[in-house]
């Protein structure tokens, strides 16, 4: 009984949320939530963006578990919302099986790919901003020593890794790059505590930059980093603001762009294929702000804008972990 009236609840609480606008777009979130001050808050922030410039209104959905994606794929595609955009890979499986089925509706997934004519997958060059960001914790770094914190071991992550660990490299050849990454199921993107536990051991080993690539999880990383008095570096959303003058840079995973875009562009969306979001198109990138200007040196950004330059114009190649599913510079 306990478990039906659950469901029952989920199920009226989704009928709710889905509401009432057919043409109305919809955003559903990946596990975490929509303020995980990190991948899905970004989404969240492109959607805020579009209704705020527009007007307009949109619907939305956070899940809960993952038995829960497909219920919500077909909830809003019944009720006739479109685009329905889907940050997160884990989407991909439902996505590929329910898209087929609903062939009017447009469909937006983000870090993941599904071939069918109505659906536009997006992907990050997540290599070229983390290498960005590897840079200037090379040149932050007193002990020639640096962490990476990743949530689940998937090759998304590993990328993430690679390339932060080709910019650390790009700078000091000699420089060590520690990685941990936190579990192997999706739980590994809300675990603060282990993040946390991450973090104490990289510092144990001589880290004092660690740059977090983990979800939720990473709020814990970043707070053990202030905590300890040691530089850290967030994720997707600018996170500077978590700890003011303790957080280097943010590597910005422009979801929120991708987001405002597939809700601006609505019944015009191009599907059917693969966009990239890279930095030559603002895809990715660094976050400079008032609470990391006096971490930043003129030397550092120099520095970091010119490989910027040089990988948008393909002069500077960074290697992309799932091409071949390795690193040239790091182990996992």
């Amino acid at each position: 009984m306990t478990i039906m009236t659950k469901f029952l609840g989920a199920s009226a609480a989704l009928a709710l949320s889905a509401g009432a606008a057919l043409a109305d777009p919809a955003l559903i979130f990946d596990l975490g939530g929509k303020f995980d001050k990190s991948f899905n808050e970004s989404a969240h922030n492109g959607a805020q963006r579009w209704a705020e410039e527009t007007g307009g209104s949109y619907n939305e959905f956070e899940i809960t578990s993952d038995a829960q994606r497909e219920q919500a794929i077909r909830r809003f595609a019944e009720n006739g919302n479109n685009p329905i955009v889907m940050p997160g890979f884990s989407w991909a499986t439902p996505l590929s099986e329910i898209a087929p089925e609903y062939p009017d509706t447009d469909f937006v997934i983000i870090d993941g790919v599904v071939e069918a004519e109505n659906v536009q997958s997006v992907l990050f060059a997540e290599e070229q901003g983390s290498y960005l960001v590897g840079m200037m914790a090379a040149m932050a770094s007193d002990s020639d020593t640096v962490g990476f914190i990743g949530g689940m071991d998937i090759p998304l992550i590993r990328n993430f890794a690679c390339g932060y660990a080709q910019g650390v490299k790009a700078v000091d050849e000699d420089a060590e790059v520690i990685a941990n990454m936190t579990g192997t199921t999706p739980a590994a993107w809300n675990d603060p505590v282990k993040g946390s536990e991450l973090t104490l051991a990289q510092i144990s080993q001589g880290a004092d930059v660690v740059y977090a690539a983990a979800g939720g999880t990473g709020v814990g990383v970043l707070q053990t980093a202030a905590d300890e008095d040691i530089l850290s570096i967030g994720v997707d959303s600018n996170q500077n603001y978590l700890h003011p003058g303790q957080v280097l840079t943010s590597m910005m995973k422009r979801v929120d762009n991708v987001v405002y875009q597939s809700f601006m562009a609505g019944d015009d969306i191009e599907t059917g294929g693969v966009k990239v979001m890279t930095l030559d198109n603002g895809g990715v990138g660094y976050a400079l702000d008032e609470n990391n200007a006096d971490l930043v040196t003129d030397e550092m950004k120099a520095a970091v804008d010119e490989a910027a330059d040089k990988i948008a114009a393909g002069e500077i190649e960074v290697h992309n972990y799932n091409s071949n599913e390795s690193c040239p510079v790091l182990n996992f």
